[in-house]
């Protein structure tokens, strides 16, 4: 069972989620490049595009993106970022019904999105849209829980003050067994460092950036802020702490 408020969880996070989001790292371009012939001709088709941190590396690679969005407030903050770029096309869509013709798109991408996807609904139409021998890329920026002292504890912290946070790892957990059955058992994955440095505001601005975050008015809110801040006091080097990632890859051609 998929959390509560799929389609409207981050409409009130939009400027967070800008900010302090992380980005994809640029091996992932050259990745495509190098195992499914990625080339500046190749028409994306973003499926949960959000505000574009992942479109943003294929239009500065030259190619054509449909960024497909049913949030509005993420799909707003998308064009206002990202439509000064000619080959940029902000869509109102959502992965099982893109609105996008048949046979129109290369490369789908769907970046920490997958996991809110209806999969069976969703496999059908992206067999719908993408052309012959097409690619689907798969990616999160998953967060390292136990490569250092601060990982370790900023998940146990999430955990004890975060509003349905067990909820969305249970989900997430749940979409990466579910990529098997989505390639029918023939994909590729592929893992790529990441990692952002944060003094204590931006730290603050990436936890309230998740879906799972209490807000102002929830009783864990100032909690967990203090606890973060403990944290943040006890962990730091210097003025920052690393928040380190696994860009996690899986791509494929649908059978």
């Amino acid at each position: 069972m998929k959390p509560a408020n799929v389609l409207t969880r981050f409409s009130d996070r939009v400027d967070d989620y800008i900010k302090y989001r992380p980005g994809y790292p640029p091996g992932v371009v050259q990745l495509l490049k190098d195992r499914c012939g990625l080339s500046p001709n190749s028409v994306i088709a973003d499926i949960g595009s959000g505000p574009g941190n992942l479109a943003r590396l294929f239009l500065d690679n030259g190619n054509e993106v449909f960024a497909v969005e049913p949030n509005a407030e993420m799909r707003n903050a998308g064009q206002q970022l990202l439509g000064h770029y000619r080959q940029y096309h902000s869509i109102e869509g959502s992965a099982e019904d893109t609105h996008l013709a048949g046979s129109s798109v290369d490369f789908i991408t769907a970046a920490q999105s997958f996991h809110w996807f209806d999969w069976p609904r969703a496999n059908a139409e992206f067999k719908r849209i993408l052309r012959p021998h097409g690619w689907v890329v798969l990616l999160w920026n998953d967060r390292r829980l136990e490569s250092s002292p601060f990982q370790r504890e900023y998940e146990q912290l999430l955990l004890q003050y975060g509003t349905d946070y067990a909820e969305v790892k249970t989900q997430g957990r749940a979409a990466v067994d579910g990529i098997a059955e989505f390639f029918s058992g023939r994909f590729v994955k592929v893992s790529l460092d990441n990692s952002q440095f944060f003094d204590f505001a931006g730290l603050k601005g990436r936890v309230l950036s998740a879906s799972y975050a209490p807000k102002p008015d929830h009783p864990n809110h100032a909690l967990m802020l203090a606890e973060l801040e403990r944290l943040f006091r006890k962990c730091a080097n210097g003025d920052e702490v690393a928040f380190e990632y696994d860009t996690n890859m899986y791509f494929g051609q649908l059978k």
